[in-house]
């Protein structure tokens, strides 16, 4: 009975906690989502409608099986440059067969627990992937306000000032709903020339038609599509579990980060099965969901299905939207997402922590690639890390009556072996020699093969100097390491393991 009411509080909660907040938001998100299918799908190479198709189903499936209540996930830039090459030589229908591919890819995933790497992934990483992600929304703008005319510029202000202005009057609505659609009656009212959403591409007439890929189901088929899928789903994986983390932080609240990798799967394979490209978490969306007071399931649902009642009943209406109530919109996004703080968090905290955090930034920025950019944050972070790790141990030679005791504190593996080694140097060195050595690790750990190796080149170069020598206090996972792990030529060293 306990677990029956639990599954019902829980589904309560994530659907009808707020329902009418949930409902406006997604009307919002979904009319953002609009320009951005298209030109995701333009960078494919397809036809507009597989980016929006992609969005509908995505949307609306990964409400229902996702693991973060109230994130946005659709047809992403991230994925659509992976397959530019595929859709290039192959066609549209190898596009399909892969984003099923890449669902499959994404759910085994979620068996094997992959969402965990993100333990591995520092504030300062997530911190460069949020501005990064700001600065990349605010430039993809740029076109839309370059070389335009004075009426763009001046919708876009007035965007602006409803979207900041309203919430001082009332949040009884949000602000960005209601800059678009006062936008959209101004513009078509006074005729204003300015660009629209109908000239980013045409928009689909009709409902999604379920659709099995026409490809040969052949191991050349598959030698085709799996590279492509293997770096879709693990793209559109890295960047749902950041976007989670992020809305996370945004809501205070927690999420099923493995559900979210199984839930990202089986939209990707529901969107191609309805002649849609693959996708994953959007921060931009997300971002105005949450800001216009999403919070459930209900508000990417709602995103998902009100994009596909516009696609089909009001196309043309729709097509009549304004760029610059969309540009305002995404302007307050790249706003609302960089992290203000970081700047002044450059001279406060530690040089290592900026550093990653900038390089994250730059390179995410330099290259367009989400990936790239957080993979070099990750691997800053560890040579970071393990430069710090590498000077946190230390080695105190005691001299007693009939032996040298060196007591050794701290960590040892592959970046700390070579001082290890040099802080426990010859005994024949010292002007009070002693002909027995004791080597106390009782305080050490040794993590690695590097570090047992080191261990024992040091015990064998006392001994080629004529001392007698012990190491006693290895734990129980060092010993164990030493165990299985030492040369058969050096396990004839007397080594005394008392326990820790």
């Amino acid at each position: 009975m306990t677990k029956t009411r639990s599954i019902a509080e829980d589904f309560r909660r994530d659907w009808f906690a707020q329902p009418r907040a949930d409902i406006l938001a997604g009307i919002v998100v979904a009319l953002a989502l609009i320009p951005e299918a298209i030109g995701f799908a333009l960078i494919a190479g397809v036809d507009p409608s597989v980016g929006l198709y992609a969005s509908v189903a995505i949307a609306m499936v990964i409400a229902l099986i996702g693991g973060r209540p109230g994130m946005i996930s659709a047809a992403t830039a991230a994925v659509a440059v992976v397959v530019i090459p595929l859709v290039r030589d192959h066609g549209v229908e190898y596009l399909f067969a892969a984003t099923i591919l890449m669902g499959i890819f994404q759910a085994i995933a979620a068996v094997l627990r992959l969402d965990l790497l993100m333990q591995f992934v520092s504030r300062s990483v997530i911190t460069g992937f949020v501005n990064a992600l700001a600065i990349l929304i605010f430039m993809a703008q740029l076109p839309q306000l370059i070389g335009m005319g004075w009426e763009t510029y001046a919708m876009v202000a007035a965007g602006l000032a409803i979207i900041y202005g309203l919430p001082r009057l009332t949040k009884a609505v949000p602000s960005p709903l209601v800059a678009i659609v006062l936008l959209t009656v101004v513009a078509v009212y006074f005729i204003i020339p300015v660009n629209t959403v109908g000239q980013m591409g045409e928009l689909p007439d009709g409902l999604p038609v379920l659709h099995w890929p026409d490809v040969p189901l052949t191991w050349e088929t598959l030698r085709i599509i799996a590279p492509y899928s293997a770096t879709m789903a693990a793209v559109g994986l890295l960047e749902s579990l950041l976007t989670a983390q992020i809305v996370d932080d945004m809501t205070h609240t927690d999420s099923d980060k493995r559900q979210e990798c199984a839930g990202q799967g089986g939209a990707n394979i529901v969107a191609a099965l309805f002649g849609g490209m693959g996708g994953c978490a959007m921060i931009g969306q997300s971002v105005i969901n949450v800001a216009s007071g999403g919070r459930g399931r209900l508000s990417t649902f709602t995103a998902g299905a009100f994009l596909l009642f516009l696609l089909t009943l009001l196309g043309p209406w729709v097509g009549r939207v304004p760029m610059p109530a969309l540009v305002a919109v995404m302007i307050m996004v790249s706003i609302a997402t960089f992290s203000w703080n970081s700047i002044a968090n450059l001279r406060r905290h530690p040089p290592a922590s900026s550093a990653v955090m900038l390089a994250t930034v730059i390179v995410t920025v330099w290259t367009h690639d989400l990936a790239m950019g957080v993979l070099t944050g990750v691997l800053l972070s560890g040579i970071f890390f393990a430069g710090k790790v590498r000077n946190m141990f230390t080695v105190e030679r005691i001299r007693r009556e009939h032996s040298a005791v060196y007591v050794v504190t701290g960590q040892i593996f592959f970046a700390s072996v070579d001082r290890f080694k040099e802080r426990l140097g010859p005994e024949s060195l010292y002007e009070d020699a002693a002909h027995h050595v004791v080597i106390d690790v009782s305080k050490a750990h040794f993590w690695d093969i590097s570090a047992i190796e080191a261990l024992e080149k040091v015990v064998e170069r006392m001994r080629c100097n004529g001392r007698h020598t012990r190491i006693v206090g290895l734990n129980k996972a060092s010993a164990d390491l030493f165990d299985r792990f030492a040369l058969e030529d050096r396990t004839g060293l007397e080594t005394g393991l008392a326990p820790h």
